[in-house]
């Protein structure tokens, strides 16, 4: 792996660090905005939604769809580019604990408004698979990204369940060692 690509993962990574802009990635899933529209359905300012959303497009994880005026200005709307995932599935132990971290305090937050005895899944496992197996699994976790993605609505969207996903496939060293 080349110093840039390298570069490009590592900044990826820090980008999914934040909780913030884990939740702008989740609404800038099922359409575009600006940062002002974002700001607004999150209860955020426009300056700080700005800010995080510059870091997202920075690491590849949106992309520009639209240009318009709007008051004189430009609006420039972006939408979470689906396929950036596997742009940042690499980095160090450290990148991947803080990311792990904003993740969990994301999953905290969303676990708040889940609705009580709706039915979901769960399925959490530290096993040892076969190459080919690991394979598979992680194949079936990338079509379920691109089903997420292609299926998703705008926010409040009627007829539609807000749901929440979350899956973090990596493969870990060898138990008690640093391999």
């Amino acid at each position: 792996m080349s110093a840039a690509e390298r570069r490009a993962e590592l900044s990826g990574l820090r980008a999914l660090a934040h909780p913030l802009r884990l939740r702008l990635l989740s609404l800038l899933t099922a359409r575009a905005m600006s940062a002002s529209e974002a700001a607004r359905e999150l209860g955020e300012s426009q300056a700080n939604v700005s800010y995080h959303m510059r870091h997202l497009l920075a690491a590849g994880l949106l992309e520009l769809v639209e240009e318009a005026s709007l008051r004189g200005g430009r609006a420039k709307r972006y939408r979470h580019n689906p396929a950036s995932g596997e742009s940042v599935s690499g980095g160090s132990l450290d990148d991947y604990t803080v990311l792990a971290s904003a993740v969990a305090e994301e999953l905290q937050r969303r676990s708040r408004e889940r609705v009580a005895g709706a039915p979901g899944a769960f399925s959490d496992a530290e096993v040892w698979l076969p190459p080919e197996a690991w394979e598979r699994v992680r194949e079936l976790a990338r079509e379920l990204g691109v089903l997420l993605h292609d299926e998703a609505r705008p926010r409040g969207t009627p007829g539609t369940v807000r749901a929440s996903a979350t899956l973090m496939l990596f493969e870990m060293t060898r138990e008690g060692t640093s391999e």
